[in-house]
């Protein structure tokens, strides 16, 4: 259980260190670049809304906490080995196809919420690569969280 952790708390710290670039994209974003100097700002390119970029920072340090927050749960939830490795790989992936999600979404006209065009914008190649991750994940976290509270719900409490 404790090499599951370990690749969970990684995972959540990896997905958070991606979100605190999300932050420097809507810092870019803001100020229309970065401030080298007081008053002085180096113009640099940025793609995507400031809201997109405020989603991607927040949900990222979300996810990544969420995925740490169920990694110190695994000893309370007292799970096989299998369904341990389940939730490790589970929640990562959905953390990571989340944050793809954010990233990509926030460059494309439809926002990657669809396969095809919707009434935010047109469809691409970029969008379907967004959305078809994070398909999964919506289904997959709710899975796991109905196994995590199986497991504390399916037992007397021993306290």
């Amino acid at each position: 259980m404790k090499n599951m952790q370990r690749v969970m708390i990684i995972n959540g710290m990896l997905v958070i260190l991606v979100a605190m670039f999300a932050g420097f994209m809507l810092l870019f974003q803001l100020v229309g670049g970065l401030e080298v100097w007081p008053g002085y700002i180096v113009e640099l390119p940025s793609y995507g809304t400031t809201e997109g970029w405020v989603r991607a920072h927040t949900g990222g340090i979300l996810n990544g906490l969420l995925v740490m927050v169920v990694a110190l749960a695994l000893p309370i939830l007292e799970l096989s080995e299998r369904k341990n490795k389940l939730m490790a790989y589970g929640f990562s992936y959905v953390a990571w196809s989340f944050t793809l999600f954010y990233w990509i979404g926030n460059a494309v006209a439809n926002r990657a919420l669809t396969l095809g065009d919707n009434p935010l914008g047109e469809s691409s190649f970029l969008s379907v690569l967004g959305f078809l991750p994070g398909l999964p994940s919506v289904l997959v976290v709710v899975v796991l969280l109905a196994i995590g509270i199986n497991s504390l719900l399916g037992r007397p409490k021993n306290d």
